[in-house]
């Protein structure tokens, strides 16, 4: 699964799992395009902006912004092999009939809308460039509604639906597009949330990005519109 003369591109990378799928990539010699908000928070957890790494603040629900990044990133390294939808969020507690708008907007702006956006730029560059693959982030919880998470299971959901109809339209263009389904993930942030639960029952956040990175190699190549649930205890 080497990457060596590719480039990745992820979303969300200064956040636990972008960090992890970062580090992945770049044991297999991927060169990296690292996304985020805020180009601190980029700084923070990958340094400066290296031969082999350049860090983009880029709002994910900004058109412009992202098409800012993409001619970054193609004036730096040419082309990109492979787009990672890792950016999303997290919100429970109300019930469908309760869901405020900003909890609805929230959820459907970070978990969708921002992979809508990405594919709007990324997918005609790879169109142009013969090819690519693309890995998104769904949520195991998103396959059946739960109690007080109607508003994320759908969001997430639309996840696994984008990325079906995606593979649809894509897979006879060379594109692989597929997503993975987590459980829970083992960070510092649900460990503080959750202090009675058992984080070994948690998805790693390495074997996570392995996934990921296998879903974004030739190895995969014959895969398409999967959504493949990632549910921990090895």
């Amino acid at each position: 699964m080497s990457f060596q003369n590719h480039t990745v591109m992820l979303t969300g990378a200064a956040g636990n799992l972008g960090q992890a799928v970062a580090a992945a990539f770049a044991a297999q010699g991927a060169r990296l395009v690292l996304l985020d908000r805020r180009l601190d928070a980029l700084q923070h957890s990958f340094g400066d902006t290296g031969p082999d790494r350049l860090l983009l603040a880029t709002d994910l629900l900004d058109p412009g912004q992202i098409a800012a990044a993409l001619a970054a990133a193609e004036a730096r390294f040419g082309r990109i092999h492979v787009l990672c939808n890792l950016a999303g969020g997290f919100r429970m507690g109300e019930a469908v009939h309760a869901t405020s708008d900003s909890t609805w907007d929230l959820l459907f702006d970070t978990n969708a809308r921002t992979l809508l956006n990405m594919a709007r730029s990324l997918v005609p560059h790879m169109l142009a460039q013969g090819g690519g693959k693309i890995v998104n982030v769904g949520a195991f919880a998103a396959q059946k509604g739960v109690a007080q998470m109607g508003a994320y299971c759908a969001s997430k959901s639309s996840v696994i639906r984008l990325t079906e109809a995606m593979a649809a339209e894509l897979r006879e263009q060379n594109i692989n597009v597929n997503c993975v389904l987590p459980t829970i993930l083992d960070s510092p942030e649900n460990r503080a949330a959750m202090p009675d639960a058992d984080p070994a029952r948690w998805v790693k956040l390495d074997d996570l990005a392995q996934v990921i990175v296998f879903l974004a190699s030739d190895a995969a190549r014959a895969v398409h519109g999967a959504a493949l649930p990632v549910t921990g205890l090895s």
